[in-house]
């Protein structure tokens, strides 16, 4: 019910070809310039905080600026960046505009190479200091980096640490820029070591330039930057010479996918923006395998290189199927629309088979390719029900008979309409708690009051907010008979360190309904337990830790933690009985069979970072509520 973010949207684009190659086939030289802005704003579901973009132009002249980069916070930043860039044309004669050698000698972003990024923070940082692309600057081209990325580190505090014992001093403590300077100083040492080449080739002054930009090796810099790390990333990142990268993590957690031809090479986070912005074919696009990176050289030399040694059970995030992209992926709308027809049983079992007077609907909009699913599912359990009831009259039924069997059939409408965002100018907490229950309105005389059973199905339901203040206050207002909301994911039970904004165990209502039903069972001694064996887990070294708060869950059954869900969420002064549908973890994996990545639901992490501060975030909460209420 609630928006989930998380970081970010990544796009990159190479021209192959010379700018006024492109202004004779497509008209205009800013054909990868334009074919940028379609990616990001295909991408736009990814990111509303900020955006960046950034350019390398090669081949320019001592004294003339070659790496360009434009930033904005806020949603229609996209909007921005490029209406900032294209005024620096507005002055400009239609001729100058059109001539391909004017623009890549005199004019900004009339580059080869371009990058650009949608960013969600998950980090509560803000600032435009905190907007990628970020970029490091130098007066050799080859040691200029700008980098941006769809990650998030969990093991930022150790990285930190090595960079100040190798005597950095990092201007800013985030992973963003702590990585940046890392793998800057590791591109530092990529081209001494081909400067001390060149040197002992006997090359002096620009020859020995021309050697280090012909001859640098990015995959020498991924390899002694990225082994350190612990998280979910694709990091993005062009250099001032000219060399391109994109290198997705061993896991597969954040994705990535690419598409070559002789003209160009571009990279987005989800595979449709491709085949949107390319007008190409699924089958055209590849996917970046876990522990890879897609590499392009100075010279427009593509290459797809193994970095890091990938994770023999890849972990690639279910969340991305579920919600965060785009739903006109082929595959992502296939899995979604199964999502939702694999809980007609259970929804079944809720509304107590009475599917004459049951309406189905969905919160909008991210669970509308699912609630489809549903209603596939309702449909061919009615059409069964109408073959046994004809197969049951042992003769040819009558026209009137047909008439009242047929005429059944599985009742959708739009209840729910999601009317605004609302804004925080308001900041008195009853006032705000009015207000936020209007996000949400309802479509009036839908159903039959008293008589009909509403089933509302969403994408997830995480911290049970918009449930409470919202939903169910005006679904209760079209009088059901019975309300029933679907989750079409799992229960949500564990933090994310990947780059969702989900890192609290306090924000799950599934985590607050086990501790009360533990509070209310007088099984404190397992909270306790539980906080120690954290405490003696974060001792051990990394790699050796379990996740220990997995133990909190095991008395119950998903059942009794929907029954206490909907006892801490129902508005007070409702009238219709709720309950709580849930998809299976089997059910998950049953639909999304190559998205395996399910910590958020089973507390199974990828990494050792995961269980370290899945961990450490149940001490935190034990920590800061324990002195509050005495022993719970």
């Amino acid at each position: 019910m609630e928006p989930l973010k998380h970081e970010c949207g990544v796009a990159m684009i190479r021209l192959l070809k010379p700018l006024d190659y492109y202004q004779q086939k497509y008209g205009t030289w800013m054909y990868g310039l334009n074919k940028l802005y379609l990616m990001m704003e295909k991408q736009h579901n990814r990111g509303q905080e900020g955006a960046g973009m950034a350019c390398v132009k090669l081949g320019t002249k001592p004294g003339h600026e070659y790496m360009f980069r434009e930033r904005a916070e806020g949603k229609d930043a996209i909007t921005e960046i490029f209406g900032t860039v294209q005024k620096q044309y507005s002055n400009l004669s239609a001729q100058e505009l059109s001539d391909a050698a004017f623009a890549k000698e005199h004019l900004p972003f009339a580059g080869e190479l371009y990058m650009g990024h949608l960013r969600y923070s998950t980090t509560g940082k803000s600032g435009l200091s905190y907007v990628h692309p970020f970029l490091r600057r130098n007066n050799w081209q080859a040691k200029n980096l700008c980098m941006c990325g769809n990650f998030n580190m969990t093991n930022i505090d150790e990285i930190f640490d090595k960079l100040t014992l190798q005597g950095q001093c990092p201007r800013i403590y985030s992973d963003s820029y702590i990585m940046l300077e890392l793998m800057g100083h590791r591109l530092d040492r990529e081209v001494e070591r081909n400067f001390a080449e060149a040197q002992r080739l006997g090359l002096q002054n620009t020859d020995i330039t021309r050697y280090i930009e012909e001859h640098v090796l990015m995959s020498n810099v991924l390899k002694t930057t990225m082994p350190g790390f612990d998280g979910g990333y694709v990091v993005c990142g062009m250099t001032g010479s000219g060399e391109m990268f994109s290198m997705r993590d061993p896991w597969g957690i954040r994705p990535a996918f690419y598409y070559m031809n002789d003209e160009i090479v571009a990279l987005a986070s989800e595979r449709p923006v491709l085949q949107t912005t390319f007008s190409i074919e699924c089958g055209d696009i590849k996917e970046l395998q876990p522990g890879t990176a897609l590499l392009v050289k100075r010279n427009g030399a593509c290459s797809i290189e193994p970095i890091m040694q990938p994770s023999p059970q890849p972990k690639k995030c279910s969340f991305e199927r579920i919600y965060f992209s785009r739903g006109n992926d082929r595959d992502i709308y296939k899995e979604r629309k199964q999502l939702g027809e694999q809980l007609t049983q259970p929804v079944l079992k809720a509304v107590d088979y009475d599917t004459e007077h049951t309406v189905f609907s969905y919160v909008p909009n991210t669970a509308e390719v699912a609630f489809y699913g549903l209603l596939d599912g309702f449909k061919r359990y009615v059409n069964e029900q109408k073959i046994n009831r004809i197969e049951a009259l042992g003769r040819m039924p009558t026209r009137a008979e047909l008439e009242t069997i047929l005429g059944e059939y599985v009742r959708s409408e739009k209840v729910a309409w999601k009317d605004i965002k609302l804004r925080t100018f308001i900041t008195e907490g009853n006032s705000r708690n009015d207000l936020a229950s209007h996000v949400y309105d309802i479509t009036y005389e839908s159903l039959q009051p008293y008589v009909d059973n509403i089933v509302v199905i969403d994408d997830s339901i995480v911290r049970g907010t918009t449930l409470k203040e919202s939903i169910l206050r005006i679904l209760d207002r079209l009088h059901p008979k019975k309300i029933v909301i679907v989750s079409s994911a799992p229960q949500i039970r564990y933090p994310d360190y990947y780059g969702i904004d989900m890192a609290r165990l306090e924000e799950f209502c599934v985590f607050r309904a086990t501790i009360e039903l533990l509070k209310e069972r007088n099984m404190h001694q397992l909270i306790l337990d539980t906080y120690y064996n954290c405490k003696d887990e974060l001792q051990k070294p990394k790699k050796e830790m379990r996740n220990c708060v997995k133990d909190i869950y095991k008395p119950f059954s998903v059942e009794a933690i929907n029954v206490k869900i909907v006892e801490m969420l129902r508005p007070e002064g409702i009238e219709a009985p709720v309950e709580l549908v849930f998809q299976s973890i089997e059910g998950l994996h049953n639909a999304c069979p190559n998205h395996s990545g399910d910590w958020y639901f089973t507390g199974d992490y990828p990494t050792p970072g995961g269980n370290k501060l899945c961990n450490q975030a149940f001490v935190n909460y034990v920590e800061k509520y324990y002195q509050f209420e005495q022993k719970f």
